[in-house]
C-alpha cells in the first residue's frame, strides 16, 4: 500500500495534482488507516496514470470523468479521436518548425518565394541594402493582407526590375535615402519619377487592373515610405503640385496645372 506521495511518484504527478483529482471526483479518496494516513493500492496507480495520460493529451477533466466510466468501445473511439487530433497538432507543429528553421534563410521566413526571388534580383543588380530592406518590409505587409495577389504583383515587379530605366529610378531613390527636404536634386528626381509614371500609364492603357489594394494598406505602405526616406514628404509635395497624388497607388488628380 502506498502513501499519497508514493502514489504521485509512481504516476509521475504531484501530490497537489492527486488532491485536485480527488476534488474533481476522478480518483476515489481512500479511507484513512489506523495511523491516520490514506493508503493507495495498485488500482489507484493505474487509474491515476490513465487520468494523467488523458489530461496531458488535452482532454478536459470533465471529459476525462466520462471516459473513465465509458465502456471499452466508447473509450476506444474517444482515444482514436484524441489520437487524430494529436496527429494534426504534430503536423502543424512540424510546419511551424520548418518555418522557424527558415530563419537562417532570412527573408523567406515571412515572404512568398516570388518576393524572395525579386529581392535577390535587386541584390544582384547592386541595389543598396537600405532600399532592399524597405521593399522587403513593404512586401511583408502586402503578403500578409493579400497573399493570393502576390504572384500577379510579383510578375509585374520582376518585369520592372529588369527594365534599366526602372533600375535607374530605384538607384536614384537609394541615393536620396538620407538627403534633406531641401536637397537640390529632388526636382530632378521628381522629373524622372513623373516620366516613369507617364510611361507606365501608357503601357497600362487598355489593360485590366488587378485586385485593388485596400486603402488602409495603402496608407500603411505610404507611411512606411515617408518614414524610410527623410526627403519623401518634399518629393511627394513636388509631385502633388504636378498633379500626382499618393505613392503606393499614385494617380493623377484634377488639380494638375
Amino acid at each position: 500500500m502506498l502513501t499519497i506521495s508514493q502514489l504521485a511518484s509512481y504516476a509521475g504527478v504531484t501530490v497537489r495534482a492527486v488532491r485536485h483529482y480527488h476534488v474533481k471526483g476522478l480518483l476515489p479518496e481512500p479511507d484513512r488507516d489506523h495511523s491516520g494516513y490514506r493508503r493507495y493500492d495498485a488500482a489507484a496507480v493505474v487509474q491515476l496514470i490513465r487520468i494523467r495520460t488523458l489530461a496531458e493529451a488535452g482532454v478536459p477533466l470533465s471529459r476525462v470523468r466520462d471516459l473513465l466510466a465509458a465502456g471499452e468501445e466508447e473509450f476506444a473511439a474517444a482515444v482514436g479521436e484524441i489520437d487524430r487530433r494529436l496527429r494534426a497538432e504534430i503536423r502543424e507543429r512540424e510546419r511551424s518548425r520548418r518555418r522557424i528553421a527558415q530563419l537562417a534563410a532570412g527573408d523567406s521566413l515571412a515572404l512568398p518565394a516570388e518576393v524572395v526571388t525579386y529581392l535577390e534580383r535587386m541584390q544582384a543588380y547592386g541595389f543598396p541594402q537600405r532600399l532592399i530592406e524597405v521593399e522587403r518590409d513593404s512586401w511583408i505587409l502586402i503578403a500578409a493582407r493579400m497573399p493570393e495577389e502576390v504572384p500577379v504583383f510579383m510578375a509585374a515587379k520582376l518585369a520592372q526590375v529588369e527594365n534599366p530605366r526602372v533600375r535607374r529610378l530605384y538607384l536614384d531613390l537609394a541615393d536620396l535615402a538620407d538627403c534633406a527636404a531641401d536637397d537640390p536634386r529632388l526636382p530632378a528626381l521628381a522629373d524622372r519619377v513623373e516620366a516613369f509614371l507617364w510611361g507606365a500609364a501608357a503601357e497600362a492603357a487598355g489593360m485590366e487592373e488587378g485586385e485593388p489594394i485596400s486603402q488602409d494598406l495603402i496608407a500603411l505602405l505610404d507611411a512606411a515610405f515617408v518614414e524610410s526616406f527623410p526627403c519623401a514628404p518634399r518629393l511627394l509635395q513636388i509631385l502633388e503640385r504636378r498633379g500626382w497624388t499618393g505613392w503606393t497607388d499614385i494617380r493623377r488628380t484634377d488639380a494638375a496645372g
